[in-house]
């Protein structure tokens, strides 16, 4: 099994498990491999680290060791930019999830759905759909509270 860290031109980073280097080729010259946040079919692998078990490396001298400590310091603030990207990503995925979940899709009829709510036509209730900068626009000057986000076509599917 090859595990790679892949991104796609919008620098988001994700990882993808392969049965090969083959199979990974294979499918992103089909570009069968997609970005899960955007939905890109531009992939590709990223730079990463191997498994090193170093716990029978013996002691450095002190001016490697000082030169590893500094290289350690940047790898870690990477790393911790890296961590926060990779949870902020995560709570995005967990709102959206709860969103999809809660809501129902009205589609294009979005603008009519929401004033029918607003002017209490039908019961109150959470939806979600598309409207035009234009329809955006009318539903505020009426005064309807709405909260726009995009999600990435991949929140279509079902969610993992």
């Amino acid at each position: 099994m090859k595990v790679y860290n892949l991104g796609c031109e919008q620098q988001h980073r994700f990882e993808g498990w392969f049965s090969s280097e083959e199979d990974f080729l294979s499918q992103s010259d089909r570009h069968l491999i997609t970005c899960p946040t955007c939905d890109s079919p531009q992939v590709h692998k990223l730079p990463s680290a191997p498994h090193l078990n170093l716990s029978h490396a013996t002691a450095s001298t002190s001016a490697s060791s000082s030169a590893s400590a500094s290289t350690s310091t940047s790898a870690k603030a990477q790393d911790t930019r890296s961590d926060l990207a990779i949870r902020q990503e995560s709570a995005l995925f967990e709102m959206a999830r709860y969103m999809l979940k809660n809501t129902e899709d009205v589609g294009e009829r979005f603008t009519e759905e929401a004033r029918r709510i607003h002017y209490n036509e039908v019961p109150s209730h959470a939806i979600r759909g598309v409207a035009s900068p234009t329809q955006r626009e009318e539903l505020a000057e009426e005064g309807i509270d709405f909260v726009e986000l995009a999600l990435p076509a991949r929140f279509k599917e079902s969610l993992q």
